[in-house]
């Protein structure tokens, strides 16, 4: 590879990263027109990385490209969402049942101190309102990637981020409401507490539980938010 095409996909990649986070964050919101002469001002970087960005952006079904009007995120597709909760909780069901066999000490550690984590920016939040909306987001995905990494799943995990773009929207429009993490907290607690114990049927059903929060709450969403969803 020559240092000129380095650079352009390094540039691709950054210029995709950074639409996609947005879009994930819901800074770009659903239904937002955008196009490719300000993405790449607003970036600094030529109109090509931004173009084959917007390209792999609308595979993974978070542009929506139309001929002859424009590019416009795309709305959150609850058949998607739904499709996306799905498959992990299948998945996710096995993935506390291998780790209940065998949970190494060192990813004790991380989950410990994740919900640690989880619990310090809790506090934050109800102190400085939704400055810690996305932090949060992170350390909930941490949790589960931990568990994947802990059974030697971890190609999986990042398999499964592919299928959930939908659904990872929805969840940060969850946090960044209202709603009260409080639930999500004493969920990965009692997870963490049932793998200890080695109580499979009970963890995976706390399991199933965890991941149908937002199924719970999509209809109050999509009237908080009409405009996000089709």
């Amino acid at each position: 590879m020559t240092a000129r095409q380095n650079v352009r996909g390094s540039t691709r990649d950054y210029s995709y990263n950074i639409i996609r986070n947005k879009i994930l964050r819901l800074e770009l919101e659903p239904g937002t027109k955008i196009s490719e002469k300000e993405m790449a001002d607003e970036l600094n970087v030529s109109r090509t990385p931004i173009r084959e960005a917007f390209m792999k952006l609308a595979q993974e079904e978070l542009l929506d490209i139309i001929p002859q009007s424009g590019t416009v995120v795309s709305k959150i597709n609850l058949e998607h969402v739904e499709e996306g909760r799905f498959i992990r909780e299948k998945i996710e069901k096995e993935i506390v049942t291998l780790v209940c066999s065998n949970f190494p000490e060192d990813n004790r550690f991380k989950l410990e101190s994740n919900l640690a984590m989880q619990r310090l920016c809790s506090d934050k939040k109800n102190l400085h309102n939704h400055l810690f909306d996305e932090e949060f987001f992170q350390l909930d995905e941490e949790f589960h990637q931990i568990l994947f990494s802990s059974c030697g799943k971890a190609r999986t995990w990042e398999m499964l981020q592919m299928l959930n773009n939908h659904f990872n929207r929805l969840r940060l429009l969850r946090l960044s409401s209202d709603s009260n993490w409080e639930i999500i907290i004493s969920q990965h607690h009692e997870i963490y507490r049932l793998i200890l114990n080695q109580d499979v049927d009970r963890a995976r059903k706390i399991m199933e539980e965890h991941l149908n929060l937002v199924v719970i709450e999509q209809n109050e969403l999509r009237k908080t938010y009409p405009q996000y969803f089709i």
